[in-house]
């Protein structure tokens, strides 16, 4: 489970082999897969995706209502974690091992957890998933073991990234439990919300506790509570008013952290209002001021437009948003 200062953080390289090195970061925190790359961005271009038809698709929302989706690597099939905030798609070293995924550059990542990790960058692997097949990506071979036990109580093989988001306009409906490539000439009902880039992930906007309008990570890789940075935070004085603060373990990749929790009195979403929103602190300096995960997106059906620059939030019927 993050470039709009035009400049991306840095990962300090270690020692391994003698292969050409690159420096990545990623911030899986309970759900929360956003990376950003140093130098050369991994993901190719997105090639003219191929729809296979206009059909829906199922989608399962897992444990912590992490969303999975049936998908495709190098024709070989997978359930994969949807998340929009991965800026590549990331592929389990087992699995890879098994598809006979060739070696790629070195690279060391930095999670939300306390360790970096190394990972491989692999160029030309075919994607596939939703009726869309991308060919010719860079994906980052990394060991996801510790993370699908902590997320899922499972392995995960696959964390399919924001390729997918790039190729084509996608309806998500967790409600429904259905996921379908929209067509591009059609306005999507609901809220649009501009799509911003900060650290590599894309915002929308939202409004804390009735104060000023801020940029937050749309994450649909997020099935945690809504994340808060620390310095937005430490600004708003969230966690110096008197109110309750308590802690957990949380973290993704590089392994668990302390997260301290509270509770939002309100916050504001494409024109609907929530109140008394569970929160935690997202400790990384790359951290947006608010990441929204799938604990409020779920109130919505979302349509997405990534090279548009947009997403539209349409409110779920009333009760979809829970069944």
């Amino acid at each position: 489970m993050s470039a709009a200062t035009g400049e991306l953080p840095r990962a300090t390289p270690r020692p391994r082999a003698s292969r050409p090195r690159r420096a990545w970061c990623t911030g899986l925190l309970a759900g929360v897969l956003a990376t950003a790359f140093a130098a050369t961005a991994i993901a190719q271009p997105a090639a003219p995706a191929a729809a296979t038809n206009r059909a829906e698709y199922p989608l399962t929302l897992a444990r912590g209502s992490r969303i999975l989706v049936a998908a495709r690597i190098d024709g070989h099939p997978v359930t994969a974690l949807l998340d929009s905030a991965a800026e590549a798609t990331m592929i389990d070293r087992a699995f890879a091992r098994r598809l006979g995924l060739g070696r790629g550059a070195a690279a060391t990542g930095h999670g939300s957890g306390e360790a970096a990790f190394d990972a491989d960058l692999v160029p030309g692997v075919s994607l596939e998933a939703v009726g869309l097949a991308l060919a010719n990506q860079t994906v980052a071979v990394v060991d996801l073991t510790d993370v699908g036990r902590r997320l899922l109580g499972r392995r995960i093989d696959v964390i399919l990234g924001r390729e997918i988001f790039d190729a084509a306009r996608l309806t998500i409906d967790l409600g429904r439990r259905r996921i379908a490539v929209a067509p591009a000439g059609v306005t999507p009902p609901g809220v649009r919300l501009e799509l911003v880039a900060e650290h590599g992930v894309e915002t929308v906007p939202v409004r804390i506790e009735d104060g000023e309008t801020v940029r937050a990570t749309f994450d649909l890789g997020n099935g945690s509570h809504v994340l808060i940075g620390r310095a937005y935070a430490e600004r708003a004085g969230l966690l110096t008013d008197g109110r309750p603060v308590a802690s957990e373990r949380g973290g993704g990749l590089g392994g668990e952290v302390a997260r301290q929790t509270f509770v939002l009195r309100s916050l504001e979403l494409a024109g609907r209002r929530f109140e008394s929103v569970r929160a935690a602190i997202d400790a990384q300096d790359t951290a947006s001021a608010v990441n929204l995960g799938v604990s409020l997106l779920r109130h919505f059906v979302i349509t997405t437009d990534f090279a548009g620059r947009a997403v539209w939030l349409q409110p779920q019927p009333a009760g979809d948003h829970l069944r």
